[in-house]
């Protein structure tokens, strides 16, 4: 049975897209089977990986309607992580999750069929703290929570794990806080030294080494379909997500 790892932190722009794009690519370079979930209606992983959202026939909304079964959405790349896509028509479906029973479980049936063909398969969860971002969580073995050297994203990550608490009380109660990821990473400051530090001494937070630094680099790479790992293959950024992946790996 694979790893299934959520990244989630209800505050946008922490690059929680970027370190699942990254770390798929990463795990594939080392082996691995991996699948990639886009739990996110901006379905930027979607768009990340090269494909218009518009354009798809299927997504993970008609799964989560009942209109077709995940394998039917599933879409499938050469020496790449698979890939279960997004659109905006997700927002429908986590209207229409509302009013059901078991609402909560959607996601971890959907993966069910698919979870013994893969080695990890990374959730990346939208911005909120939503049906969806909770499905993301009942569905996952672990959650790792990427976040930003900055006062609002730290205060994100005290809320978050206040909801991974209600998580396991009610409908996973195996779900394992793997760490923290510190993304765009500017060693140059000192409040992104003080927000490392901080995180782990008010929040009980492991951040996994290493931090992953700020670059231009990382934000080309969705442009062209690619993680920064195949855009820029030798930069500081890609070499860093490499090393996570080892990090990560060892601690699964």
């Amino acid at each position: 049975m694979g790893s299934i790892v959520a990244f989630a932190n209800q505050k946008g722009g922490v690059a929680k897209t970027t370190t699942v794009h990254s770390l798929g690519d990463a795990f594939v370079e080392n082996g691995h089977k991996v699948l990639l979930v886009d739990m996110d209606p901006q379905a930027c992983l979607t768009y990340a990986m090269g494909l218009d959202p518009e354009t798809l026939d299927t997504t993970l909304h008609d799964v989560f309607v009942g209109r077709v079964k995940t394998g039917d959405v599933l879409l499938e790349f050469d020496d790449r992580p698979h890939l279960l896509p997004s659109s905006i028509d997700l927002a429908g479906a986590e209207v229409h999750l509302l009013t059901k029973t078991g609402r909560e479980f959607v996601l971890a049936r959907a993966l069910k069929p698919l979870v013994d063909r893969y080695d990890y398969l990374l959730i990346d969860c939208g911005p909120s703290l939503g049906i969806l971002t909770i499905n993301g969580l009942t569905a996952a073995n672990m959650v790792a929570i990427p976040f930003q050297c900055d006062t609002l994203s730290q205060r994100g990550v005290g809320q978050l794990l206040e909801t991974v608490a209600d998580v396991r009380s009610f409908t996973n109660d195996d779900l394992e806080v793997l760490g923290g990821i510190a993304t765009m990473f500017d060693g140059r400051t000192r409040l992104a030294h003080q927000v490392l530090e901080s995180v782990e001494e008010q929040h009980g937070l492991q951040v996994l080494p290493p931090p992953i630094p700020k670059s231009v680099r990382v934000a080309e790479a969705p442009g062209k379909g690619r993680s920064v790992l195949t855009h820029a293959r030798t930069s500081k950024p890609a070499l860093a997500y490499r090393a996570l992946a080892e990090t990560i790996a060892s601690n699964i």
